[in-house]
């Protein structure tokens, strides 16, 4: 199964206590093909990040290897905007649901709320 990664787990997986590590590991050794979009990559990097953080991010999840938000996505996207109620402040949300949808991935997040209104997502 390919899995991408939400930004509320890589921070809680590779931050402070790494308290989600365990998990992300797990789903290594089960074989799960795990990602991260666009949209987390952005997240992921305005954020505080340390060197060490920086550097566990890229040797797990290279840069290199993100899963783009092209047109695909962005349309995509846009069609889960206007289909669930109150869409305004979801837009990063949004998008990366719509990466995952576009790629035929579940989706690990730890804000399951998030996400709870968009029936064709997996979630992790």
């Amino acid at each position: 199964m390919i899995v991408h990664i939400d930004t509320s787990a890589l921070v809680d997986a590779l931050t402070g206590p790494r308290r989600s590590l365990d998990t992300l590991i797990g789903l290594v050794e089960a074989e799960h093909r795990i990602a991260i979009s666009a949209p987390v990559l952005y997240e992921w990097l305005r954020g505080p990040r340390t060197r060490a953080e920086l550097r566990a991010q890229e040797e797990l999840l290279p840069a290199k290897d993100v899963v783009v938000f092209g047109a695909t996505e962005a349309q995509l996207a846009a069609t889960l905007y206007g289909a669930v109620v109150r869409p305004r402040g979801r837009e990063i949300d949004l998008a990366v649901a719509a990466c995952a949808l576009a790629n035929g991935a579940a989706l690990w997040t730890l804000n399951r709320k998030d996400f709870h209104d968009l029936a064709a997502l997996r979630l992790v």
